[in-house]
């Protein structure tokens, strides 16, 4: 199997990623949905001849992945005239398998994603911290990709991106942009982030808030003038704030949370929906920190974020909920299937009895 040809046909049929797993067919995702092809089942010869194509497209020695049995590798690769691509390669059953992500050329649209002008606004911070949260595959990094173009548009400035791994190459526009990934450039997110403060930073786009070390040193920066983007994997605001908090020995807690009332400017959480019509439109959660949430989080009360949100329309904040809520008064989302990504279950289902949807 070719597999440039295989990944034309995928990009062809507007697959976002594409299983190369031994025992089933050639398999891809659309929309949401999983679908196999007509295809033979792969072999592990055949999943093996693909991993060792795509590392020799990317320019990657195989051999040190062949003979780590306990790892798995991510990374990026480009093919000229197809697209970009990001890569996972793992072993499962003694076989090789991998995932591959496709990134058409070029940066997303927000309109084609469904990404609204409120979340697009929060570049307009000079400084702080502004969070984009969600599982994986949520669409975060699409979501940072058009807020950092949104930066590089309207706005002078150095903006140090770290990625791991690299997904849309940004162009120079009226900033220099500076792209690092781990660990091809750079060894780890802290070091990256370390460095980049060095460099003379407008922005930063610091691709995963992973551990201590680096939410301790992000939020450091964010209190230098520097406006940080990020992203972490919780399902809301008060969750985020939970999560960075709680990273943190007991000692040092009251600390951070006073630090992150101070630097914390928003937090963007969002998750696809599967529409009506078989697409997928992404529902967001928006909080943007008043003297309210601030307030809220130096005195331990996240809990009570979600009461704000809901009260602060006015100020371009929402809950999840909400925005579920109103995706299906638009008739774009079915309840049901609203009820299986609400937060609070019970309370969005008797908000549609109570509206007789």
């Amino acid at each position: 199997m070719d597999l440039e040809s295989m990944l034309r046909q995928m990009i062809d049929k507007k697959a976002s990623d594409v299983f190369v797993i031994a025992g089933l067919p050639l398999s891809y995702k659309v929309s949401g949905q999983h679908y196999r092809t007509d295809s033979e089942r792969l072999m592990p010869s055949d999943t093996e001849a693909l991993v060792r194509r795509i590392y020799e497209i990317a320019g990657r020695d195989f051999s040190h992945f062949e003979s780590n049995y306990n790892h798995d590798e991510d990374f990026s690769l480009s093919i000229a005239g197809l697209g970009r691509f990001r890569a996972n390669t793992f072993r499962q059953r003694g076989s090789f398998g991998m995932v591959i992500r496709v990134i058409p050329f070029g940066l997303p649209d927000p309109d084609e994603f469904g990404i609204p002008e409120e979340v697009l606004d929060l570049v307009r911070f000079q400084r702080g911290l502004v969070l984009v949260t969600g599982t994986a595959g949520a669409g975060k990094s699409t979501t940072l990709a058009c807020m950092v173009d949104r930066l590089n548009h309207e706005r002078a400035g150095h903006i140090v991106t770290m990625e791991d791994p690299i997904e849309y190459v940004h162009h120079h526009g009226t900033c220099i942009v500076t792209q690092r990934e781990v660990p091809t450039d750079v060894a780890t997110y802290d070091e990256a982030l370390r460095s980049a403060l060095r460099e003379s930073p407008d922005v930063i786009l610091l691709g995963e808030m992973r551990d201590r070390d680096t939410m301790a040193t992000a939020v450091t920066a964010a209190e230098m003038s520097q406006l940080i983007l990020s992203t972490m994997h919780t399902s809301s605001a008060s969750a985020t704030v939970d999560r960075i908090v709680n990273t943190f020995p007991s000692s040092q807690q009251r600390q951070i949370r006073l630090q992150l009332s101070m630097v914390l400017q928003a937090v963007v959480s969002e998750q696809l929906v599967p529409t009506t019509d078989g697409k997928i439109v992404p529902a967001f959660e928006i909080m943007v920190c008043n003297p309210a949430i601030r307030n809220l989080i130096r005195e331990e009360k996240s809990y009570q974020i979600d009461s704000v949100l809901a009260s602060s329309s006015a100020q371009g904040m929402h809950t999840m909920d909400q925005s579920l809520f109103n995706l299906v008064k638009q008739g774009t989302v079915s309840k049901e299937v609203a009820l299986q990504h609400a937060i609070h279950q019970e309370a969005l289902e008797n908000r549609f009895n109570a509206v007789g949807l």
